[in-house]
């Protein structure tokens, strides 16, 4: 199988920030129609989705979309570490489980399990919106989301560290008294009056 365009540093693929702004440039003395840029998200999901077309078109056999599965979906996660840029200790490596290593190791470099995890997304999303099915998106099998379950294990003990999402801390509830919420003046348990002497 003939390699798909290098990908670059965990983006997977090159841009230049300066070809879009050189070829839409407006003549002098014209007023084009203002057009909103792609988002940041956008042009990364479209540069995804163009770098997995041109891997099925260098697969070989040749790869159409309408037959490709989880399993192809796996194949590509996997030629991609070769861009990667995360240390992944192996068991054998003094520095498994650590953090920050105090010196370099022979350990490989693969593609880190965030960048895989948002990538996937990002595909998912494309597949469909280029006409594919939900029921049949191959970035949605099973399989993929194994892969990926596996890889954020593997490289939270290899890097002893953890991808567990924080949760969001919700606000205190205001504090109630006399057990009814939001209780006015009128509404608060009033103390009994205090006993007077027995009248003659």
């Amino acid at each position: 199988m003939e390699p798909a365009d290098s990908p670059s540093s965990e983006g997977f693929t090159p841009t230049s920030p300066n070809a879009s702004a050189s070829s839409s440039s407006p003549a002098a003395g014209s007023n084009p129609p203002s057009v909103p840029s792609p988002s940041r998200y956008e042009s990364q999901k479209r540069r995804d989705w163009n770098t997995f077309g041109q891997y099925l078109k260098n697969h070989r056999p040749p790869l159409s979309l309408s037959r490709c599965s989880g399993a192809h979906v796996l194949e590509f996660l996997r030629y991609l570490d070769q861009f990667g840029k995360t240390k992944v200790h192996t068991q054998m490596c003094p520095f498994f489980g650590h953090p920050n290593p105090p010196a370099p190791c022979p350990c490989p470099l693969r593609q880190a399990w965030g960048s895989l995890d948002a990538l996937i997304g990002r595909l998912r999303a494309a597949y469909e919106e280029n006409g594919g099915k939900p029921e049949a998106n191959p970035f949605g099998a099973r399989a993929v989301r194994l892969y990926l379950r596996e890889v954020r294990e593997m490289q939270a003990k290899a890097r002893g560290i953890s991808y567990e999402k924080k949760k969001r801390k919700k606000p205190p509830p205001p504090s109630h008294q006399g057990g009814r919420p939001d209780a006015g003046p009128s509404d608060r348990p009033r103390s009994p009056p205090p006993a007077t002497g027995a009248t003659a």
